[in-house]
């Protein structure tokens, strides 16, 4: 993959001991940014991902269609009071989630010009659920050579959004639109994650009417003004399981702070289940030797699914987990079938041990790392070449395109060096 040409460097044998802080949830943090968009007051979201590549992508999209953006060390200040549809030059924005900055255009502009859909190759991701949702509401879309062009009616009236499969995008979408929509609108099979939460106790917060009512229905009654006011990120759960992973795969002594527990039930039941004893307190993970007995885990099998179950971004750091094992193990994601492409890079540190077909993958178990070279993937997927980098016994291995990984964790570099592991980026 050639869309970041930067890589890390990692000197193999390094054993992390001290303590990490998680942070705000990417696949929150990204999503409440563009929310902002539809407020007509400012905003602030408190424990922000600052340093993550994709809000990066997401702001200087803003701040080009006049965005006000005050960064701190861990918060935003957002003043989107000037946030219109500007034709721009470049629509090279590499993040996949465009479609939810549609909103605040249409209802400041009356039209939106977003990116195609970006972020990861990890199989059949297309955008067809978000055309629907804008059609429903009224719009009239035109996809452009680049970039989708939304022209909304008069009046954007609310409506009733019936999802023919579960989706977490286009949940997102049709909340954002209905927010804005004169009128209730109901969104039927609609996909309830922690960090869609997250957003609808935002847009709470700014004053939209919105009922849950069970698992997948939601009913939104939309505003013509939506307030502003501070928000505080939902920490992130896959960057905390990856630590956790870590830990167990380097045998360092880590502990973990901020940990989003209610989020993470069942994927941690299932490390626990490998034999993996951490220690908890009500916010903390600390992993250490002591933890695994005999320092082998024990060999699972597991599937893929929807929340609460193990989600399919935290797919790769089970087959990870996995490399650890005493005996075989194999990991299934129907939902993502071809989500095994990283596996490939992987492989490079294991002496091309995994195996996988589309939905499966088999791992052996009693594994070690070797030094290699990797190309990035997909986010999660490159983040496993770095921990396998990391967790090589010797030698140096780099690994291009690292921002591939760092679009989803923020200030790794700093957080390695507080666990006394030195590594190098360059561009």
């Amino acid at each position: 993959m050639a869309l970041y040409k930067d890589k890390l460097t990692v000197i193999g044998g390094q054993v992390p001991r001290g303590s990490v802080s998680v942070s705000g949830a990417k696949n929150s943090a990204t999503r409440l940014l563009a929310a902002s968009t539809i407020c007509d007051e400012v905003i602030e979201l408190t424990g922000y991902p600052t340093e993550l590549v994709d809000s990066r992508h997401k702001q200087r999209f803003m701040e080009m269609n006049g965005s006000m953006i005050k960064e701190y060390e861990s918060s935003l200040e957002i003043d989107n009071s000037r946030y219109s549809c500007n034709h721009l030059d470049d629509y090279f924005y590499p993040i996949r989630t465009t479609y939810l900055l549609v909103a605040g255009q249409l209802k400041k502009s009356g039209k939106a010009n977003i990116p195609y859909p970006g972020g990861c190759n990890i199989g059949d991701r297309k955008y067809d659920m978000h055309i629907m949702v804008w059609k429903e509401f009224g719009c009239t879309v035109t996809e452009k050579e680049n970039y989708i062009e939304i022209i909304a009616p008069l009046e954007i009236k609310g409506s009733t959004i019936s999802f023919p499969i579960s989706t977490v995008g286009g949940t997102e979408n049709a909340l954002l639109c209905a927010s804005i929509a004169n009128g209730n609108s109901e969104i039927i099979n609609a996909y309830i994650t922690p960090e869609v939460k997250d957003l609808i106790n935002f847009l709470k917060m700014c004053g939209v009417k919105i009922h849950v009512k069970g698992n997948s229905y939601i009913l939104v009654e939309g505003q013509s003004f939506i307030s502003g006011g501070t928000y505080h990120v939902l920490p992130d759960r896959i960057e905390a399981l990856t630590w956790l992973i870590y830990g167990v795969l380097s045998g360092g002594d880590i502990t973990i702070h901020n940990i989003p527990f209610d989020t993470m039930e069942i994927p941690l039941k299932h490390v626990k289940d490998a034999g993996v004893d951490y220690f908890e307190n009500s916010t903390s993970i600390q992993i250490k030797p002591e933890c695994i007995q005999d320092n082998l885990v024990h060999s699972f099998e597991l599937a893929c699914g929807t929340h609460p179950g193990v989600i399919s971004d935290m797919q790769p750091f089970f087959v990870m987990l996995a490399v650890k094992a005493l005996g075989t193990s194999r990991v299934h994601d129907f939902r993502y079938p071809e989500r095994i492409t990283y596996v490939e890079e992987l492989n490079k540190f294991l002496d091309q041990s995994i195996s996988t077909i589309p939905g499966k993958i088999t791992i052996p178990g009693s594994c070690s790392f070797s030094s290699s070279n990797a190309n990035a993937t997909d986010l999660r997927g490159t983040m496993t070449a770095v921990l396998a980098a990391l967790c090589a016994k010797d030698g140096v291995s780099i690994i291009n395109g690292v921002s591939m990984a760092l679009r989803g964790y923020n200030e790794l570099i700093v957080k390695l060096a507080s666990l006394g592991v030195t590594v190098e980026y360059s561009e």
